[in-house]
């Protein structure tokens, strides 16, 4: 435990590295406190494990400005460090990431920021319900007041009463050393802000008093989990007060929060949150093409490739509450001017709704610019690229990586061919690489049409090209065959239903244990013509979703939680305490 050493001068600066030094001396930022978790249960296949994850980047932002505002929200970069793509989901990655001393310190500063906005004179009167007797002295009741309402809506559950003492212990503490109960409020928040009950998504079980031996989520657990799959945000106070009261855990109470949550607004941000992840959108904030290949093609213009997509799927699913399948083969999408002279087409101003001419080249999402440029080089296309990317992200079929020891001799051979079917042909002439490129070559090709920017042409280098392809035992002649063969595709589907599954549980599948629980979701789905939101309340209402899998899931749980071992979290607190803050 470290100590904390009194001084007869203070400021809001010293007595914050003095808190910070407190909080995590107590465990607050290290993770020391574990879950409290019912006891080991027997195996229980209809369910999912335990995790622990952290929030990403958007779920930061979007907890901020639910419990703060907008403005504060926007006027902050949130601290969360990169994350490794999990089974083709950064989500899934989320419950793998540690965070560094470098990216503590981030937080704290950030958490630092965020308090000392709220308790300002532009934010205090709306944001804190009520006025200290002093502005100059600590005042408990108003700090008490304060934290316990901010603290159940950033931990997503209530306060228990050590806690809140605690912090307002450290409030009050901090007001009498500044004079300044408004100093002390804010470092109060932001030992909250820097807690991980704040910055990880903990899953936290109970027994089951309907399936004796078993597990399942707690209430508060199961709103997380349903609000930041529904809007990839946390409980609202509604969700928050209905797991309160025990609604989450009867039928009607469940169905009826779900429906409410589908009904929302707020459901086209947790649909776009998944997309943009299922589709390794992130990737576009490091995409660029060369200007001198591509003149038209700017950071504003990739931006835009972005937004049209998940604009498109939008709409598909959610607006039209269309058949998924057809999403790879509809004409129907939205435009910009930026975008138009990409896709050669006049626009106006803003999104307007759009739709390619029937018969052309353009037909559903292959076609898009944002899946074409982002999977090609800066210079040219990629059908290697391309299909790749077709069966990883849309058909959950892994693509081996090249072997080490490729020759590319002959590669640098083929670079004077005037297609990139002739160059690839190359591979097909060595052991090592064919079995690959023959998995994804033949659907690349087929989209040849379309150059490394995602503009149509009728020919390279002068020459024409042969679009004709094959995938997994369907031969097409053109594009619109590629995009009906994609629709039609047997794993399309099951890919979708894996993807969100493992989206909405924190982690990814696992075949053995959830095989039954995905085919079921699969075969309702069918019954339900392949709509979105049929499919996320199947998931959201499902045992599977609710219950837990013991056995597996406590041992990494806890491991993830503890964000370092104790000599790191030793040096943490020495590099903070001896950080300027004033």
């Amino acid at each position: 435990m470290y100590s904390i050493r009194y001084d007869c001068r203070f400021s809001a600066g010293s007595v914050r590295r003095q808190v910070v030094i407190f909080i995590l001396a107590l465990g607050v930022l290290s993770g020391c406190s574990e879950p409290q978790n019912a006891e080991p249960a027997e195996q229980y296949h209809a369910g999912s494990p335990l995790r622990t994850r952290l929030l990403t980047a958007d779920q930061y932002t979007a907890s901020i400005a639910q419990v703060f505002g907008e403005d504060i929200a926007d006027s902050i970069l949130p601290p969360i460090p990169p994350m490794a793509r999990t089974d083709g989901l950064l989500a899934s990655g989320a419950a793998f990431v540690g965070v560094t001393s470098d990216q503590v310190s981030q937080i704290q500063q950030t958490a630092a920021s965020i308090a000392a906005q709220v308790v300002d004179q532009e934010h205090r009167d709306f944001l804190i319900p009520c006025t200290p007797e002093a502005t100059e002295a600590a005042d408990s009741s108003c700090a008490a007041l304060f934290l316990e309402e901010t603290g159940r809506l950033l931990f997503r559950r209530p306060l228990s009463d050590n806690r809140l003492s605690d912090l307002v212990q450290i409030a009050d503490y901090a007001a009498q050393q500044t004079g300044d109960f408004y100093d002390g409020l804010s470092l109060a928040l932001e030992a909250m802000l820097i807690s991980p009950d704040f910055i990880f998504i903990a899953d936290r079980a109970e027994a089951d008093p309907d399936a004796p031996g078993q597990q399942r989520l707690d209430a508060y657990s199961l709103a997380s989990r349903l609000s930041f799959l529904l809007w990839n945000a946390p409980p609202d106070d509604v969700l928050l007060e209905e797991a309160e009261a025990g609604l989450l855990h009867t039928p009607q109470g469940l169905a009826g929060a779900v429906d409410r949550m589908l009904g929302s607004a707020r459901l086209e941000s947790g649909v776009r949150a998944f997309f943009d992840d299922l589709m390794a959108f992130d990737e576009f904030n490091s995409l660029a093409k060369d200007p001198l290949v591509y003149p038209m093609v700017t950071g504003t213009t990739l931006e835009h490739a972005r937004e049209q997509t998940l604009r498109t799927i939008v709409d598909h699913l959610l607006t039209r509450q269309a058949d998924y399948r057809d999403l790879f083969t509809t004409r129907k999408t939205f435009m910009s001017m930026q975008l138009a002279a990409v896709y050669d087409t006049p626009a106006g101003e803003g999104w307007v709704p759009f739709e390619f001419e029937e018969g052309g080249a353009r037909l559903g999402l292959l076609t898009h610019v944002s899946f074409l440029a982002a999977n090609s080089h800066s210079v040219r296309s990629s059908p290697t690229l391309r299909g790749k990317a077709l069966r990883e992200t849309f058909l959950c079929q892994r693509v081996p990586d090249p072997p080490p020891d490729v020759d590319f001799s002959s590669l640098e051979e083929a670079e004077d061919a005037a297609t990139a079917k002739e160059r690839l042909a190359v591979h097909n002439t060595n052991p090592s690489c064919a079995g690959c490129h023959l998995i994804t070559d033949p659907m690349g090709l087929s989209l040849e049409n379309f150059d490394g920017a995602g503009r149509f042409r009728a020919t390279e280098n002068g020459a024409p090209l042969d679009i004709a392809g094959e995938l997994d035992g369907i031969f097409y002649e053109d594009i619109a065959g590629l995009a009906q063969a994609t629709r039609n595709h047997p794993k399309l589907s099951a890919c979708l239903i894996n993807r969100l599954y493992a989206y909405g549980t924190g982690g990814p599948v696992s075949l053995r244990e959830d095989r039954d629980t995905l085919a079921g979701f699969e075969a309702r789905f069918a019954e339900n013509e392949y709509r979105l939101p049929a499919l996320l309340r199947d998931i959201a209402l499902s045992d599977a979703f609710l219950r837990v899998r013991s056995g597996e899931s406590e041992g990494r749980m806890l491991d993830s939680l503890r964000m370092k071992a104790p000599a790191e979290r030793a040096e943490s607190a020495m590099a903070l305490a001896s950080m300027e803050n004033e």
